[in-house]
Parts: structure tokens; C-alpha cells; sequence
């Protein structure tokens, strides 16, 4: 079954954000809540205010839960007194209202009177098991009813665990999964009917650990998150910037409600404690992020706003400090250096893994059939960068077996079977995973999944240097991949470039198409700014634009290669990452990518065609108001301003992709999309036309820069906002040219070029690399 229309019953935080990402997947959906009783009592006329109210307060909400403004049109406020009947003609219906089994019990039984037959009702529920939440419902419902748990925020987190059971229709797990993970982008993990799933089950014996250990070795909030963070490939908010960004006061009710429902003897059980200033902080609305403070405040000092920490042994605040661990340092080399080093933090990590990770090790089958689920489901719900298996093959299986045995505790049976090995392998290329019986099995990718981590496992590259890689992902495409850190952009990068350039359109091969990918966390934050302060402050000012040029002339190799080149971006595409887009034939992004040119945050303008691509493409836009300044002008408001489009469905309204550049939703499924795209177009491709542009010259540089100095007057642009501006209404009106003459790309990217050095040289955008470099912020200055 298909699913082409939705509802979702309950606005709150929860349901009103699975609404918004349906509607990002262009499919309609209600959105129902209680009428209010004040509405009931004939004090109020809007008697779908709950759920009006969450559509509104979602379009001010940041991080927006829509994509596109647009998208909130695709939502319809309801309430369930009067709307009800509407969801007969629906195809899925989601509930997420209060935990409560009887409110559920009594919506499930109303429902079944109204939907139609096959359509799938799922509950959003963590803590209630399918078994209950089925008791007493007719035949009919069981067989249509699941759980879907998402992770809030639901546009963002990419994981769902879908549980079914007994009696659930195979073709309804199957409909509903495919549309989750083609349609909604998620990371679709089964999970057997336990207490708290997969996720939930293990991140929460995970906080409770970690703040347990702390609290007992005397470390501070900002050590413990420091040792719990990034040194295991956690975020860096660790456990306690965990806990206030989804509020102390849900820790309990999650904790109390997992408890209900746990076997007796889970080791749950013996960690769970309510400290007492947990207590007290939630009672005086010390909630997190969400109320006056958590264990971080940011709070007003001498008119600063100063960043403060709880004291776990006073309960007072004090200022926040950055820790000092040898054993965090320590850490860069491994895993094990981090749990065997002798100070508090080495303690801390090793007391914290050790319980954790058998904990989860004796979840396997309770669980899931396979570690992978687990891997895969604390990845994308915790944003963990290795699963808790990951993580036990780093330190070793015997490794954790024998300080299990050393602190007198049992083995899991799964760990006494990986005695010897390690749970992942590669054998011939391909990636497998230890079963529980012992032996291996090859880990299956969804079908139209391509990973390029799958192609890397099984074979060499074509070519790589230091920043780059050059990748045969077959069918006669190649995969030009960025290695460097944060995938920034050097003449490495540039000079693969080019030999991907010269060995694809030589004709010799059976090479048909190009694609620009990686599976980096950002497919490009533009130059390596490191480099270019460098030879900046030596000033090796040839070498500068010699850089500048070489770029220029890469990018416009790529633009006009007699194959086709397909960008496949996912992350941050910034500057110089935005400009490659700009010149690839087309694009396919995936639905969360941040696309922007930004180098007036440093001091400077675009100078590898940046500028020359966005004028061109406001210029050819048909849709755009006549006369040569509308196009300019809309270029310089974008480019001066540094936007960014905060989805790939933004970037299309700031023209960064086109109309006819495609959108993938999940991740997994954006190298084939890319390549696919790449493949139809080779068929019959041929480069674009070179185009050549009227530009009005100064007086459109006069027009522009009166605009800036009147928001130089408002105290809304700096006094080096207002010199980088004026370099770029130069660049963008022409130069000294006027209407009467045809300006090629050449002349156009000389301008760039010319600016460009010129800003670079001044003491001022030098100054913003320096402070954009250590602070990761721009200067206003």
C-alpha cells in the first residue's frame, strides 16, 4: 500500500513534529488535538486552537521542524470531537497523546469505527508495550496496528524504530517502513516488543551510569561531559549538556516508566537513582535549556554573559571551566588509552564503558535479532558516532570480558561467544557482523543503498592524493571524494579535479560520468583557511592568487567537461563547497543540506565563480522582474549577507540549486540517487553554452553602495562590511563597463579575481580569518 495522506492525533511537541516532517514529504496530514475545555464551555470559538496553535508556533520555532515555510500548508488543524470522520479517507494515522493506556485504549477503539479498511494506525509511545496497547481492540485493528518511535526533533533525528506484533500485517510493516525510509529519510530499525526498545533501553542505562560515576569519582559536570563526549565518538554536549537539552524533568518519568516494565534483575534496576539535586533542581524550574538553567546556565555578570556549572556536591553555581585531563588527551590514540589511563577521567571512562557496554551485550536477541540494529539504532538516536559493538571491538572483547571478570560480574553470553574475534569483519571486500550463534553473515544493504564506505572496503582508488580520492563506483562513474579535514578544499583538491577531468573526457575509457560526494559530516566548508592565513602573513601573494585562479579555472573544467558531473552534497556546502555545486550540471542533495556562500564572514567575496554563477543564474531567470538591476541586486543581497539555505528545499528559492536539481531524503540513498542522475544524463550530454552578460557598471556600483552606506547609518554594517561590499557591487555591476557590452566568464572571473586580492591584503580581513580560525565565529569589525 501506498501511503499518500496522513493524520497525526495529539500537537504537542512530539506530534506536531512528525506532522511538520510528513509535510516535508509532500504528503497532506490532519493534525488533531482535545478540544480546550474553555473552547467546550463556550468561552472560545476556535475549536481546533491546540492544534492551529502548534502549526503557528512551529513556523517561529528554531530549528524549524519544516523545511519550507511552504510545507505548513500541507497541515490541516483539527480536533477529535469534530474531525474525527476525516480520517476514513487517510492511509496512516499516527497517535502520540499522553502515556496514558486508557486514553489511548479509548482513542483506538474510536478510531477503528471511522479509518478505512487497510489503514495503518502506529503510536508514537517509548515506554508502553505493543501487547498492552493492542488489549481489547478488534481483530481488525491488530492486524493494522504498530509502533513507530520517532526521536525528537523528528525532522532531524534520523531514527525509527518500528515494532510490530503477532498479529501485525506483514505488507503494513513493510508499506510503512518504505515510506519512512524513502519518503521521511529515516533509518528504519525493528525492534522486538521489550521495555524502552533498542535506543531508550541502552542511552538510558547510559545516562544514569555516567552521572552516577561522576557524582561518586568527584568529578566535575564539565570533566565528565568532556571524558563522555567526543573521546568515545559522542556529541559533545556528553551526558549532562545531554540531559538540560531534553530537560532534567523528563529523565524521571522516562526512568520511572522503564521500570515498570523491565525483568527483574535488569542491571537497570541496581544503577537507577533519584539524586537529590536532581530533585530540587526540577522543583525550583532548573529544567535545562528549556527552563532557567540546567547543570549549564549562562547567566549575567558585570554585564557579560557568563557561562556557569552546577556543582554536583553543593548544588551551587559556579563559573564553567574548561577541564584539564591527561587522560582525554590521552585518548587521541585510542579507545584504550582513554579507559587505562590511571587519573580520575581514565577511571570515570572505564567504570562507564564497562557497565554500558555489557549492558548491551546482554540485550542481544532480547532486543534485536543482530548487533547491527543495536549499532545502527544508537547512532542515528543518539547520534553516537560508533554503536555500543563499534565501540567493544575497539577495546576488545576479551578486554572487556576480563574486567567484567576482574570486578567480579558476569560475561554476557554474546561476549563469551566473541572471545577471539571481533563482531565486525571484512572478508572479501564486503563488511560482516558476528551472530549470535558465533559465526558470520554479511551485512545487507537496503536495496537502493550505495555507500561509498561499501566501495571503499572493497577495493583501492583510481587516484588520491593528501586532500582527495578518486573512486570507480561502476556502471562507468567515477566518485571524486574529499579527504581532508572538514573536507576544506586546497590545490589538491583542485588537482584531482582536474585529473578526473582529463581521464573521464579523454574518450580512451568507458567512463561516462563524474560524481562529487563524500560521507564526511559536511561535504564541504570551503578553503582550507589554515593555509590561506599562512601564506597571507608570509605575504606570498602570487602563490594567493595563483590559488585563487587555479580554482577558477578548475571549476570551470568541470562546468563545461563533455560528460556530466552530478554533485552529491549532504552537510555543510560553504563557500568554495558551494561554488563546486554551482558548476556541476546538476545536483542532487540530500534534504538536509546548508548551502551558502559566505566569504564576506572572512573579509572577502567568492572568487572561484561564485559570483559569476549566481549573476548568471538571476540573470537567466525567466520568472524575474526586467531591466538589468534585479538580478544584481538580488545576487549582492545574497552574497552580502552570507545566506544560507538551511535545506536543500531553501536553497532552491536562493537559486543555489535549480528546479531541475533532485532532493534525496535519506541519506543512505543519495550516492545511488546521484548516480543514477549521472547515468540518464550521460546518455545524450552535452556541455552548456558559454553565456555572456550586459552589466550597467557604475551606476549600478552606485545604487548598490548607497544601499550599504544607509545600513552603515542604521549601525547595521560594519565599516569593513561596507569595503567588502563595495569590492563585490564592483564585481557584480561590471567593473568600468557599461550596458552596450558583452562581458564573457573569463573577464567576470578576472573581476572576481581582482577584488578578491584586493580584499585579501587588507589588515582588516585578516584579521577576520585570525578570529574566525581560533573562535569558529566572524568578526564584526
Amino acid at each position: 500500500m501506498e501511503i499518500r495522506s496522513a493524520a497525526v492525533i495529539g500537537a504537542g511537541v512530539m506530534g506536531s513534529g512528525i506532522a511538520a516532517h510528513i509535510a516535508n514529504a509532500g504528503i497532506p496530514v490532519f493534525l488533531l488535538d482535545i478540544v480546550p475545555q474553555d473552547v467546550k464551555d463556550g468561552r472560545g470559538n476556535d475549536r481546533s486552537v491546540v492544534a492551529r496553535t502548534a502549526i503557528e508556533k512551529m513556523l517561529k520555532t528554531d530549528p524549524a521542524p519544516f523545511m519550507h515555510k511552504k510545507n505548513a500548508r500541507l497541515v490541516t488543524p483539527g480536533n477529535i470531537d469534530d474531525d474525527l470522520e476525516k480520517l476514513a479517507t487517510v492511509d496512516w494515522i499516527v497517535e502520540a497523546v499522553v502515556e496514558n493506556p486508557a486514553v489511548k485504549s479509548d482513542l483506538y477503539a474510536r478510531l477503528d469505527k471511522v479509518r478505512k479498511p487497510g489503514s495503518i494506525v502506529s503510536s508514537n509511545t517509548s515506554t508502553i508495550p505493543l501487547e498492552n496497547l493492542i488489549e481489547g481492540q478488534s481483530d481488525r485493528f491488530a492486524q493494522d496496528f504498530l509502533i513507530t518511535h520517532f526521536f525528537n526533533p523528528p525532522r532531524y533525528m534520523r531514527l525509527l524504530e518500528v515494532v510490530s506484533g503477532p498479529a501485525t500485517r506483514a505488507e503494513a510493516v513493510t508499506s510503512l517502513s518504505t515510506f519512512a525510509d524513502k519518503r521521511l529519510g529515516k533509518g528504519v530499525v525493528q525492534c522486538k516488543d521489550r521495555p524502552g526498545f533498542i535506543a531508550n533501553r541502552i542511552g538510558t542505562y547510559w545516562i544514569q551510569a555516567a552521572i552516577n560515576e561522576a557524582m561518586d569519582l568527584g568529578l566535575t559536570v564539565e570533566e565528565a561531559d568532556a571524558v563522555v563526549g567526543r573521546p568515545m565518538g559522542i556529541p559533545k554536549t556528553g551526558v549532562f549538556g545531554l540531559v538540560d537539552l531534553v530537560g532534567l524533568d523528563l529523565m524521571p518519568y522516562v526512568s520511572r516508566s522503564l521500570l515498570k516494565t523491565l525483568p527483574p534483575g535488569d542491571p537497570y534496576r541496581d544503577i537507577y537513582r533519584e539524586p537529590e539535586l536532581f530533585t530540587r533542581m526540577i522543583a525550583e524550574g532548573y529544567t535545562g535549556r528549556k527552563g532557567k538553567g540546567g547543570f549549564y546556565r549562562m547567566n549575567k555578570s558585570g554585564g557579560a554573559r557568563v557561562k556557569e556549572a552546577v556543582d554536583l556536591q553543593t548544588g551551587q553555581y559556579r563559573p564553567a571551566g574548561k577541564p584539564s585531563l591527561d587522560s582525554v588527551a590521552a585518548a587521541k590514540g585510542g579507545l584504550r588509552k582513554l579507559v587505562e589511563h590511571p587519573d580520575k577521567g581514565g577511571t570515570y571512562a572505564r567504570r562507564v564503558l564497562v557497565g554500558l557496554l555489557s549492558y548491551a551485550a546482554g540485550l542481544v536477541p532480547e532486543i534485536a535479532d543482530d548487533i547491527t540494529g543495536v549499532d545502527q539504532a544508537m547512532r542515528l538516536g543518539y547520534n553516537w558516532k560508533f554503536g555500543p559493538f563499534e565501540l567493544i571491538d575497539q577495546l576488545g572483547a576479551d578486554w572487556l570480558a576480563d574486567a567484567l571478570r576482574a570486578e567480579g560480574k558476569a560475561v554476557p553470553a554474546l561476549l563469551e561467544t566473541a572471545s577471539g574475534k571481533t563482531f565486525y569483519r571484512t572478508e572479501n571486500g564486503k563488511l560482516q557482523f558476528l551472530t549470535t550463534e558465533g559465526g558470520y553473515a554479511d551485512l545487507v544493504r537496503p536495496e537502493g543503498v550505495l555507500l561509498l564506505s561499501d566501495i571503499k572496503r572493497a577495493g583501492k582508488p583510481i587516484a588520491r592524493n593528501a586532500s582527495a580520492s578518486l573512486w570507480d563506483i561502476g556502471d562507468g562513474v567515477a566518485c571524486l571524494e574529499f579527504t581532508g579535514k572538514m573536507n576544506a578544499l586546497d590545490s589538491d583538491v583542485m588537482a584531482l579535479i582536474r585529473k578526473a577531468v582529463g581521464m573521464i573526457g579523454d574518450g580512451k575509457g568507458d567512463w561516462k560520468a563524474l560524481v562529487v560526494h563524500n560521507e564526511g559530516d559536511n561535504f564541504s566548508v570551503g578553503v582550507n583557511l589554515g593555509l590561506a592565513l599562512f601564506a597571507v602573513n608570509i605575504a606570498l601573494w602570487p602563490q594567493v592568487e595563483q590559488t585563487v585562479q587555479e580554482g577558477q579555472e578548475t571549476y570551470k573544467a568541470l562546468k563545461y567537461a563533455p560528460f556530466p558531473v552530478v554533485a552529491a552534497p549532504s552537510g555543510m556546502a560553504l563557500g568554495g563547497g558551494c561554488e563546486i555545486l554551482l558548476h556541476c550540471a546538476a545536483v542532487q542533495a540530500h534534504a538536509e543540506t546548508y548551502m551558502g556562500l559566505v566569504e564576506v564572514g572572512v573579509g572577502v567575496i567568492p572568487g572561484w565563480g561564485g559570483c559569476k554563477e549566481m549573476l548568471t543564474r538571476a540573470t537567466l531567470n525567466k520568472k524575474r522582474p526586467g531591466g538589468p538591476m534585479p538580478p544584481i541586486a538580488q545576487t549582492f543581497e545574497t552574497i552580502s549577507l552570507a545566506k544560507v539555505a538551511k535545506s536543500a528545499d531553501e536553497a532552491r528559492d536562493l537559486m543555489f540549486l535549480r528546479p531541475t536539481d533532485g532532493i534525496t531524503m535519506n541519506r543512505d540513498r543519495l550516492l545511488a540517487d546521484a548516480k543514477a542522475k549521472a547515468l540518464a544524463l550521460a546518455a545524450d550530454y552535452k556541455p552548456p553554452e558559454p553565456v555572456k552578460l550586459r552589466l550597467p557598471g557604475p551606476t549600478a556600483r552606485a545604487a548598490l553602495d548607497l544601499a550599504v552606506e544607509g545600513f552603515q547609518l542604521q549601525g547595521k554594517a560594519t565599516p569593513h562590511d561596507v569595503t567588502v561590499s563595495s569590492a563585490l557591487a564592483s564585481v557584480l555591476s561590471g567593473g568600468d563597463t557599461d550596458i552596450t557590452v558583452e562581458l564573457d566568464e573569463d573577464e567576470l572571473l578576472e573581476l572576481e579575481r581582482t577584488a578578491f586580492m584586493r580584499l585579501v591584503r587588507n589588515s582588516n580581513t585578516v584579521a577576520r580569518i585570525e578570529h574566525m580560525l581560533t573562535t569558529g565565529k566572524p568578526l564584526r569589525n
